[in-house]
């Protein structure tokens, strides 16, 4: 259901969770990656200034993870949050990594997180390991319940093989999901999903358990679909709620096909090199940028309720919301399904 926020430029797409409540994602939500200094270190007067931002473009749907910054994002979206009456914003956080205190050199994320605290991250997704974690979550948050609550990373991508994700799933299911269930139930969480990089992983979850929302990283997008063979249906027949991040399939979709253009944290080979290229050419005659495309392409599926680009600076946070304000020509899909640069079965934005 989509409806107008009396507070917010950005049109509202309200979920019912399985418990009930009625969550209201603005269509273009936050995410707090960057805050815990990602790639780079965010000094503390930008960070905040970042965060400020994302609130007066209109943004209320925050989501963060110990994982970033090994709780530097939870952390530095406290100051915000707390000086906001609850109901008016929506937040999700992630389980599945405990936090330990360790020597400088032994801490996780050494040259892709910069001036962090000195933490190692635990796997674990256990029925304690999710209390633990939530408990934790809730002091650096300085709150008391969490909108949706989320498996953080039981992919291939995080652990390596198939067998090792398998393992993790099992994990979740067999501990972790009880404590899920137990915090919805409860009215810890409103809803309960996970935060994955492949969308066959999510799929498999998905019918495993009861799940309300899941995170999905890059893998609906202007670039890739391949999540409409089965697992986005079968979001629509449970009425299970997606927020997609990384809509720019971490770069490319942004700056376009240029030299050094990153692809899944990776330069980007030749054939996406490519794919983009003619993307862009069917864009810019329409006069639509590469970028707003990107953005506006995944909102036009029923189930996705929010996209999350990050955002670095106040600028950066500024320059989506203008993005979103982008008027897309219908017959731009059209051209891209006819070049096949778009699936046929693809649901596009009205």
């Amino acid at each position: 259901m989509t409806s107008k926020s009396p507070d917010s430029k950005f049109a509202i797409r309200k979920h019912t969770s399985r418990s009930g409540a009625v969550i209201p994602f603005t269509e273009l939500g936050f995410g707090t990656a960057p805050l815990g200094n990602l790639y780079r270190a965010l000094d503390e007067d930008v960070a905040a200034l970042t965060v400020n931002a994302a609130w007066d473009a209109g943004i209320r749907y925050f989501d963060t993870a110990p994982l970033y910054g090994l709780g530097l994002a939870e952390t530095r979206l406290n100051p915000l949050l707390r000086r906001r009456k609850r109901e008016d914003y929506v937040l999700s956080t992630k389980i599945g990594r405990l936090l330990k205190v360790v020597s400088p050199d032994q801490r996780t994320g050494i040259g892709k997180f910069f001036d962090t605290p000195s933490r190692q991250q635990i796997y674990d997704y256990s029925y304690d390991g999710v209390m633990r974690s939530v408990e934790f979550s809730l002091e650096r948050l300085g709150i008391d319940t969490i909108d949706v609550l989320l498996a953080h990373d039981v992919d291939i991508f995080t652990h390596g093989s198939k067998e090792a994700s398998d393992q993790r799933i099992k994990e979740l299911m067999e501990g972790g999901y009880r404590a899920l269930e137990q915090l919805r139930s409860e009215g810890t969480v409103k809803a309960i999903g996970a935060g994955i990089n492949e969308w066959q992983v999510a799929e498999t979850l998905a019918r495993a358990g009861d799940f309300d929302v899941f995170l999905l990283a890059g893998r609906y997008t202007l670039l890739e679909q391949d999540a409409l063979t089965s697992f986005l249906p079968y979001c629509v027949e449970k009425k299970i709620g997606i927020v997609l991040g990384g809509p720019y399939n971490s770069g490319i979709l942004a700056t376009g096909p240029r030299p050094g253009a990153f692809y899944n944290y990776d330069p980007a080979p030749p054939a996406i090199l490519d794919r983009v290229a003619r993307i862009e050419q069917v864009c810019a005659a329409h006069h639509v940028k590469l970028v707003e495309a990107a953005l506006k392409f995944p909102l036009g599926h029923p189930q996705v309720v929010s996209v999350i680009p990050g955002g670095q600076s106040p600028q950066e946070v500024t320059r989506n919301a203008e993005i979103m304000g982008a008027k897309i020509p219908a017959a731009l899909w059209d051209d891209l399904k006819s070049e096949g640069l778009l699936r046929e079965d693809a649901p596009v934005p009205a």
